[in-house]
């Protein structure tokens, strides 16, 4: 009987050390996406996307992978949370900006902090806000890519079509989104390439197997293509099952 006990709790601990080691890795996802409609004119676009990063600190192991080969850094929500001092905040912030000009939408978790003050470190720290919104780049050749942002959809701050009005009609579309959920809003006339989301956490936890919610994939949708990340951080406990740590270095190029 003592033995059994011991190999149990033996197996509780390995346990745990897998799950916090599955919650604390600095794994960059590698995605190469071709789309028949991208300009040609702007070769290829590499963005760095980074969802839910809640408590952590960024490791410098990241920004080494990405650095010099991302054109645009996207925070997809949840970059803070309740009680996560707002210094780490800033310093989370100094190492995503050492990749290249940051991104940020909100996330549900953003707003339970005291959320004026984090737009106005945002603002000092020379990140773009989309919310609602959109930025426009610009080739050579004058074709343009159109990056929008919608706000936090589970309280309905959400206005795609503000973010739409923003955009460049003829443009290609990525549309980044804390919640996937956004996909549901989407129609063909609008013409979005590319969602970029995170929020679920790909389920943190799968216990044999199963969790409310799906690993993060990517998933060719009827009128998009839907980026869904396990996110870098946790919430609740710090542990997770199945659905590893990632955020992903994202290159898009002309192609079939």
């Amino acid at each position: 009987m003592i033995i059994i006990f011991v190999l149990l709790l033996i197996l509780g601990i390995a346990l745990i050390v897998y799950m916090v080691k599955e919650a604390t890795l600095n794994n960059v996802v590698l995605h190469e996406m071709t789309f028949e409609d991208f300009p040609e004119s702007f070769g290829s676009v590499s963005i760095f996307f980074i969802s839910d990063i809640h408590k952590r600190i960024i490791n410098d192991e990241i920004i080494t992978a990405v650095k010099g080969k991302t054109d645009i850094v996207i925070i997809g929500g949840d970059l803070t949370e309740k009680k996560v001092p707002f210094e780490r905040v800033k310093k989370n912030l100094e190492k995503l900006k050492q990749a290249g000009p940051v991104y940020f939408v909100w996330g549900n978790n953003d707003y339970e902090t005291d959320f004026r003050k984090l737009d106005a470190i945002l603002l000092d720290y020379g990140i773009k806000v989309l919310d609602n919104t959109a930025a426009i780049f610009e080739s050579k050749s004058g074709d343009k890519l159109s990056l929008l942002g919608v706000d936090e959809v589970g309280q309905g701050r959400d206005r795609l079509d503000l973010a739409l009005l923003d955009a460049e009609d003829k443009s290609f579309k990525i549309l980044a989104s804390h919640y996937p959920d956004i996909t549901d809003k989407i129609l063909p006339e609008h013409n979005i390439r590319l969602v970029l989301s995170g929020h679920t956490h790909g389920g943190q936890i799968h216990i044999l197997g199963y969790s409310p919610f799906k690993k993060g994939k990517v998933e060719k949708l009827e009128h998009t293509t839907l980026l869904i990340s396990n996110g870098y951080g946790t919430t609740g406990v710090p542990l997770r099952l199945g659905a590893p740590a990632q955020c992903h270095l994202i290159t898009i190029k002309k192609g079939s």
